[in-house]
């Protein structure tokens, strides 16, 4: 049986909600590590802003950020969205149970329409 962190999972899935995170995380998706002001660029909002959306991004545990000089660094961390998946998957395999469950009963002569 897996085991789930609650705590790890509730802060990935509240990471994971907001439009802009999810955006940030898909422009760490095709780099190795980025500049924050880089990240920031195509967005129409403040760098604080963007920065508070990092810090929940990094509390989560999905980005890892690093400071050389002036600049600071991010790069992705997928681990805890593999913990998630794994969690979706579980409810991915049961709801396909019940539904091959279904289509078997409404296949079945068992069964007659009303």
């Amino acid at each position: 049986m897996v085991y789930y962190s609650p705590a790890a999972l509730d802060r990935t899935f509240a990471a994971l909600a907001d439009p802009t995170r999810r955006a940030l995380l898909a422009r760490l998706s095709e780099s190795e590590a980025v500049s924050v002001s880089e990240l920031a660029r195509p967005f129409a909002m403040s760098l604080p802003a963007i920065m508070k959306h990092l810090d929940v991004l990094t509390d989560a545990g999905l980005v890892a950020r690093q400071k050389n000089g002036r600049i600071v660094s991010c790069r992705l961390n997928a681990g805890p969205m593999q913990e998630a998946n794994e969690w979706l998957n579980r409810y991915q395999r049961f709801w396909g149970e019940r539904l091959d469950q279904l289509e078997a009963l409404l296949e079945s002569d068992a069964w007659t329409p009303p």
